[in-house]
C-alpha cells in the first residue's frame, strides 16, 4: 500500500513539474520570433510594403525591457529606485557586461548612445529622458514621478553586441491617480491635433500612419528627429512589453481616409492581442511634442 501511494506522489510531482515547464514554455513563446509566414507578404509593388517586409521580425525579450538582464548584460540601478511623488529626483544606473564591468563604449542608434524613456505601470506619465555618461560609465538623469510603479526603458547597442531593451521598475510614494484611456485615433497637443491609423494585428507586422494638422493645415515641416521626422513608441498596456518600431521613409502617397498627404509611417511588431499605448514623439520649430494614444490590436 505504502508503495502505490509513494508511486501516486511521484507521478503527482513528475506531472506537476511538466505542468511548469509546458506553462514556462508557452510563457517564453509568446515572446518568441514570429515565424516569418505571419509576416505580411509585399503588395503588389508597394514600396512601404517591401520596406516593412525588409526588416527582420524580432520579439524576444531581450526587446520587450521586461528584463534588466539579456544576451549577457545587464541594467544595475547606480540610485535609489525608490522616489518620492512630485519630488525631482535623479535615476543612476549602468549597463555591465562580460565580468560585471559597466559598459562604456556604445554604438549610436537614432543619433544617440542610449534611449531612455519612462511609462506608469497604467500607462501613464510617459517621459523621454536624456541620460549622460559619465567617464565611470555611469548614465546619470534628472526624473521627477507621479506616484505609482513605473518601468523605465534604456534602448542601446552595446559595442560588438546586440540590440537590447532592457527595463527597471521604479517607485513613486503619494497618491495614485489611475488614468483612463479611451480608445481613440485623435490626441490633441497644445494647438496640433495628431490623427494615427494603426490597425495593430496579433502576430504580424503592422504599419500605423500619423498626421499632424495645426490651424486646420497638415503640419509638413517636421524637423529631423532620431534620425527621422518621428519616433514610436508602443508598449503594451497589459505588462508593459515595449514592441519593436522602425520609422519608414516620409509617406505622400494618396491613399484612403486620412493616409494622404505628408504623414508620417512606421511599422510595429505585434506578439499577441490587447491594449497598446503608442508614444509618437515630433520636433517642430524647435519644441518636442509627444501625442499618447490608446489603440486595440
Amino acid at each position: 500500500m505504502d508503495a502505490v501511494v509513494n508511486a501516486a506522489v511521484r507521478l503527482g510531482g513528475f506531472a506537476a513539474t511538466l505542468g511548469l515547464v509546458f506553462g514556462a514554455a508557452l510563457w517564453t513563446g509568446a515572446f518568441a520570433e514570429v515565424p516569418a509566414a505571419l509576416a505580411p507578404a509585399p503588395a503588389g509593388g508597394d514600396p512601404h510594403a517591401e520596406a516593412a517586409a525588409a526588416i527582420p521580425i524580432t520579439l524576444g525579450l531581450e526587446s520587450s525591457g521586461l528584463v534588466s538582464t539579456a544576451a549577457g548584460y545587464a541594467l544595475v540601478p547606480r540610485s535609489p529606485t525608490a522616489f518620492r511623488a512630485g519630488v525631482p529626483g535623479e535615476l543612476a544606473f549602468i549597463v555591465t557586461g562580460t565580468g560585471g564591468r559597466a559598459v562604456t563604449a556604445f554604438e549610436p542608434r537614432d543619433e544617440r548612445l542610449l534611449g531612455l524613456v519612462v511609462a506608469r505601470r497604467d500607462g501613464a506619465g510617459y517621459q523621454r529622458l536624456d541620460p549622460q555618461l559619465g567617464p565611470d560609465g555611469v548614465w546619470r538623469a534628472p526624473l521627477t514621478l507621479p506616484g505609482g510603479v513605473h518601468r523605465a526603458y534604456a534602448e542601446f547597442v552595446p559595442a560588438g553586441g546586440p540590440p537590447l531593451v532592457l527595463g527597471l521598475d521604479l517607485f513613486a510614494g503619494g497618491a495614485l491617480d489611475p488614468g483612463v484611456f479611451p480608445l481613440s485615433p485623435v490626441a490633441h497637443v497644445g494647438d496640433y491635433v495628431v490623427r494615427v491609423d494603426a490597425d495593430l494585428a496579433p502576430g504580424r507586422r503592422s504599419e500605423v500612419f500619423v498626421t499632424i494638422d495645426r490651424g486646420r493645415l497638415p503640419v509638413a515641416d517636421l524637423e529631423p528627429y532620431m534620425g527621422a521626422r518621428g519616433h514610436l513608441v508602443a508598449v503594451r498596456q497589459s505588462d508593459l512589453a515595449r514592441l519593436p518600431t522602425v520609422a519608414l521613409p516620409p509617406s505622400t502617397t494618396p491613399g484612403a481616409g486620412h493616409r494622404s498627404g505628408p504623414g508620417l509611417l512606421f511599422t510595429v511588431d505585434v506578439p499577441a492581442a490587447g491594449r497598446h499605448r503608442l508614444f509618437v514623439e515630433f520636433v517642430h520649430r524647435g519644441v518636442l511634442h509627444t501625442a499618447e494614444f490608446a489603440v486595440g490590436g
